[in-house]
Protein backbone atom coordinates (compact mmCIF):
# COMPACT_ATOMS: atom_id res chain seq x y z
CA UNK A 1 0.00 0.00 0.00
CA UNK A 2 1.36 3.68 -0.98
CA UNK A 3 1.56 5.75 1.87
CA UNK A 4 2.23 9.92 1.71
CA UNK A 5 4.89 10.83 4.78
CA UNK A 6 4.63 14.62 6.08
CA UNK A 7 7.73 15.60 6.93
CA UNK A 8 9.59 18.94 8.52
CA UNK A 9 12.80 20.05 7.09
CA UNK A 10 15.63 21.59 9.23
CA UNK A 11 14.70 24.69 7.76
CA UNK A 12 11.21 24.50 8.88
CA UNK A 13 9.73 23.81 5.67
CA UNK A 14 6.96 21.13 5.67
CA UNK A 15 7.11 18.56 2.33
CA UNK A 16 5.61 15.34 1.65
CA UNK A 17 6.50 12.15 0.00
CA UNK A 18 4.66 9.19 -1.76
CA UNK A 19 6.19 6.25 -1.49
CA UNK A 20 5.15 3.15 -2.88
CA UNK A 21 4.28 -0.15 -1.52
CA UNK A 22 8.02 -1.39 -1.90
CA UNK A 23 8.92 1.83 -0.08
CA UNK A 24 10.29 3.07 -3.17
CA UNK A 25 9.87 7.10 -3.24
CA UNK A 26 7.65 7.96 -6.24
CA UNK A 27 6.12 11.34 -5.85
CA UNK A 28 8.12 14.43 -3.88
CA UNK A 29 6.75 17.90 -3.27
CA UNK A 30 7.83 21.42 -3.13
CA UNK A 31 8.48 22.66 0.48
CA UNK A 32 5.47 24.34 1.87
CA UNK A 33 5.56 27.16 5.00
CA UNK A 34 2.90 25.59 6.79
CA UNK A 35 1.77 21.81 7.55
CA UNK A 36 -1.96 23.24 5.86
CA UNK A 37 -1.04 24.01 3.16
CA UNK A 38 1.27 20.28 2.85
CA UNK A 39 -1.58 18.45 3.55
CA UNK A 40 -3.38 20.68 0.81
CA UNK A 41 -1.26 19.46 -1.69
CA UNK A 42 -1.66 16.27 -0.42
CA UNK A 43 -5.36 16.35 -0.93
CA UNK A 44 -4.62 17.64 -4.09
CA UNK A 45 -1.98 15.17 -5.89
CA UNK A 46 -4.98 12.35 -4.48
CA UNK A 47 -7.36 14.45 -6.73
CA UNK A 48 -5.11 15.10 -9.82
CA UNK A 49 -3.79 12.00 -9.61
CA UNK A 50 -5.83 9.53 -11.80
CA UNK A 51 -6.18 12.23 -14.74
CA UNK A 52 -3.21 10.94 -17.24
CA UNK A 53 -3.17 14.58 -18.70
CA UNK A 54 -2.08 16.21 -15.75
CA UNK A 55 1.50 14.44 -16.13
CA UNK A 56 4.50 16.03 -18.11
CA UNK A 57 7.32 13.81 -18.74
CA UNK A 58 10.60 15.41 -18.84
CA UNK A 59 14.29 14.59 -19.39
CA UNK A 60 16.97 15.71 -17.50
CA UNK A 61 20.09 16.92 -19.02
CA UNK A 62 22.09 14.05 -18.03
CA UNK A 63 19.43 11.43 -20.10
CA UNK A 64 17.14 10.25 -17.06
CA UNK A 65 13.61 10.84 -17.03
CA UNK A 66 11.40 12.15 -14.91
CA UNK A 67 7.53 13.82 -14.69
CA UNK A 68 5.97 16.38 -12.74
CA UNK A 69 2.22 16.04 -11.55
CA UNK A 70 0.49 19.23 -12.26
CA UNK A 71 -2.79 20.76 -10.86
CA UNK A 72 -5.83 21.92 -13.09
CA UNK A 73 -3.86 25.30 -12.74
CA UNK A 74 -0.83 23.81 -14.24
CA UNK A 75 0.76 24.40 -10.58
CA UNK A 76 3.35 21.43 -9.79
CA UNK A 77 2.05 19.91 -6.92
CA UNK A 78 4.69 16.36 -7.13
CA UNK A 79 8.04 15.71 -8.79
CA UNK A 80 9.25 12.26 -9.52
CA UNK A 81 12.40 10.60 -8.49
CA UNK A 82 14.96 10.38 -11.56
CA UNK A 83 14.13 6.89 -14.04
CA UNK A 84 16.96 5.64 -16.11
CA UNK A 85 14.44 4.83 -19.06
CA UNK A 86 10.88 6.03 -20.49
CA UNK A 87 9.64 3.21 -19.57
CA UNK A 88 10.22 3.35 -15.58
CA UNK A 89 8.95 6.45 -15.94
CA UNK A 90 6.02 5.74 -17.15
CA UNK A 91 5.79 3.30 -14.82
CA UNK A 92 5.80 5.67 -12.21
CA UNK A 93 3.19 7.50 -13.36
CA UNK A 94 0.93 4.70 -13.90
CA UNK A 95 2.11 3.85 -9.99
CA UNK A 96 1.03 6.99 -8.99
CA UNK A 97 -2.60 7.41 -10.98
CA UNK A 98 -3.41 3.80 -9.41
CA UNK A 99 -1.89 4.52 -5.75
CA UNK A 100 -2.04 8.10 -4.73
CA UNK A 101 -6.31 8.66 -4.60
CA UNK A 102 -6.15 5.71 -1.53
CA UNK A 103 -2.82 6.21 -0.07
CA UNK A 104 -3.03 6.77 3.94
CA UNK A 105 -0.79 9.95 5.00
CA UNK A 106 1.58 9.52 7.86
CA UNK A 107 2.43 12.58 9.85
CA UNK A 108 6.19 12.36 10.61
CA UNK A 109 6.33 15.63 12.27
CA UNK A 110 4.55 15.10 15.64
Amino acid sequence: MSKFYVTKSPNGEYRFKLKAGNGETILISEGYNAKASCLNGIESVKKNAPHEDRYEKKEAKNGNHYFNLEATNGQVIGTSEMYSSTTARDNGIESVRKNAPEAVVLDETV
